[in-house]
């Protein structure tokens, strides 16, 4: 299992949106959330399977009672957003974002890959609306997450409804939907390419074949296959998504530090994609992680909100 995956791409570039003010929505959008109980959280597992990650131990802390929403923001959810502030992503103030190489569209032209990820590919005019590059309106739906969006973007999105991105605590503690130490929403039993499919990964062989045996070669709607016992939908698989928090190795070992010096200022990300498959990114699972530069933007990253109870 390799430690550089399809897991995401790092643009390390200099922002163009740092922060900008955005202003709270007048009318609160529509955004359904559902309620996730105080208790005791696992951070964590006892169960690593990237030790390098540091995945493990598992941790407990007290966590009070918060809102999150059952999906990732939607296409749809994020288009309100823009018609309300007139916001414009870092992917559209750049003028490029990564995509996988088998989801370009056939009208995009030569393509630059990632050092050392070469299936992803920088495409110009690829952002939120034209996912595939340009000749992809047709790809865009309404009810999928939005994507190509960056940790900024998510931020922005959160000023306009009142929320903010989840810390890897609340995540964890939201995802395992009451059951403990588990790797999945669900439980216990792994995904397969064969007949088990509780969420959208991959499914074949990496990066060249997917069988999409689960139904999607990219993206699912954001309310797709069973949500967990929270009621929280596609927690693992379908997009990776943006927490608040930094990058945090507690490792003093060489390679931690080279990794923490490489990418300097990277935030967490969680939850996997629909380019994850065991055999080479073993990465959409509960306690698993990755991390990027907060200005990186890709097809397969977006973001879901919690809101504080009152």
């Amino acid at each position: 299992m390799s430690k550089h995956s399809c897991c995401t791409p790092a643009t390390l570039r200099t922002s163009k949106a740092a922060d900008s003010t955005v202003p709270k929505a007048d009318t609160a959008p529509d955004i359904p959330v559902v309620t996730i109980p105080a208790g005791t959280a696992l951070k964590g597992t006892d169960h690593p399977a990237l030790p390098e990650d540091e995945e493990g131990p598992a941790r407990k802390r007290p966590i009070k009672a918060f809102h999150m929403m059952q999906t990732t923001v939607t296409n749809a959810m994020f288009a309100a957003f823009v018609d309300d502030t007139g916001y414009r992503t870092e992917a559209e103030e750049y003028g490029w974002s990564f995509v996988f190489y088998r989801n370009i569209s056939p009208d995009v032209p030569a393509t630059q890959g990632a050092v050392g990820t070469t299936w992803w590919r920088k495409v110009d005019g690829a952002d939120w609306r034209v996912i595939n590059g340009p000749g992809s309106q047709g790809d865009w739906d309404a009810d999928h997450p939005v994507t190509h969006v960056s940790w900024r973007d998510g931020r922005a999105f959160a000023a306009w409804a009142g929320g903010r991105l989840p810390t890897e605590a609340e995540w964890e503690h939201a995802a395992r939907g009451g059951l403990g130490d588990v790797p999945f929403p669900w439980g216990t039993k792994e995904p397969d390419d064969t007949g088990h499919f509780p969420c959208n990964i991959w499914q074949g062989v990496f990066p060249d074949h997917n069988t999409a045996q689960d139904g999607y070669l990219t993206t699912a709607p954001a309310r797709s296959f069973a949500p967990n016992g929270y009621g929280l939908f596609n927690m693992c698989g379908n997009v990776w998504e943006w927490t608040s928090e930094p990058m945090k190795l507690r490792s003093l070992s060489k390679a931690a530090r080279e990794r923490m010096r490489s990418l300097k200022g990277a935030k967490l990300l969680k939850g996997g994609s629909f380019l994850c498959h065991k055999s080479y990114c073993f990465r959409y699972r509960i306690p698993a992680r990755t991390f990027t530069t907060p200005d990186t933007t890709t097809n397969h990253q977006g973001f879901r909100l919690v809101f504080d109870t009152v």
